[in-house]
């Protein structure tokens, strides 16, 4: 059975802004449907249009762009609460591909609608605004981290920034949190090599910063992996929830 809006579990997690009841409303007449996603399974294509948008409900996946090669570059990856597909409805396709790593729910919304939301609910269009300034303000990092930080770095500000996400968003659990991506998908959203990539875990483990093991991460001393991502070490900021 469909999650109700007013019933999300999402609506209660620290990494999101609250919603009044007026907005609860409107999502609830926004939303088309509730569908399911098979682990591995394309949700949107680089190139093409989609006639839906979608709201990661549960599961994870990960963002990436196609290189002439046949190669591929990890954009970023993909948690409960993000919305998905706003390239394609406003720029009319998609720039990057989103692929499902674990089977996935997610709210549906008919793309065709994305208008009514600037016409009746104006602060939710300003979230939808927010969303993409923030996205914009994580690609100016990625691109600091590229260029500027070196492997050691690179991986700290990564899995800082996957741990500070899944606990923000009720995901911790006895083992830390999941973290069900390769060690190949980390390395190619950082431009790493694989064995580099394997070094330099080895090495946050052995400080005792972080510990990436069976598909979930552990974060023993959130302080020190901050120092080593240089990175101040504190909450993020809430965000809208669409």
């Amino acid at each position: 059975m469909p999650t109700a809006c007013a019933d999300c579990p999402l609506r209660c997690q620290p990494m999101f802004q609250p919603m009044n009841a007026g907005e609860v409303a409107f999502m609830q007449a926004f939303k088309s449907s509730e569908v399911e996603v098979a682990a591995g399974q394309v949700l949107l294509w680089e190139g093409q249009s989609s006639p839906w948008l979608y709201t990661v409900l549960r599961g994870q996946g990960l963002r990436s762009k196609s290189l002439p090669d046949g190669e591929r570059q990890v954009v970023n990856f993909v948690f409960p609460g993000d919305f998905l597909g706003l390239q394609s409805g406003v720029m009319g396709e998609m720039k990057h591909s989103v692929e499902a790593t674990t089977d996935m729910t997610l709210c549906r919304f008919e793309r065709n609608e994305l208008w009514r939301v600037f016409r009746d609910q104006p602060a939710r269009a300003f979230d939808l605004t927010y969303l993409a300034a923030t996205e914009e303000h994580f690609l100016g990092e990625a691109l600091l981290t590229l260029g500027q930080r070196d492997a050691t770095s690179r991986l700290a500000w990564a899995l800082l920034r996957l741990w500070r996400r899944a606990v923000a968003t009720g995901m911790q659990g006895p083992r830390g949190v999941p973290l069900p991506w390769r060690q190949r998908d980390l390395a190619d959203a950082l431009g790493l090599s694989l064995v580099h990539t394997n070094k330099t875990l080895a090495r946050l483990r052995i400080l005792g910063a972080a510990h990436w093991s069976g598909g979930y991460l552990a974060v023993p001393d959130p302080a020190r992996l901050a120092e080593l991502a240089q990175e101040e070490d504190g909450a993020s900021t809430p965000r809208p929830l669409f």
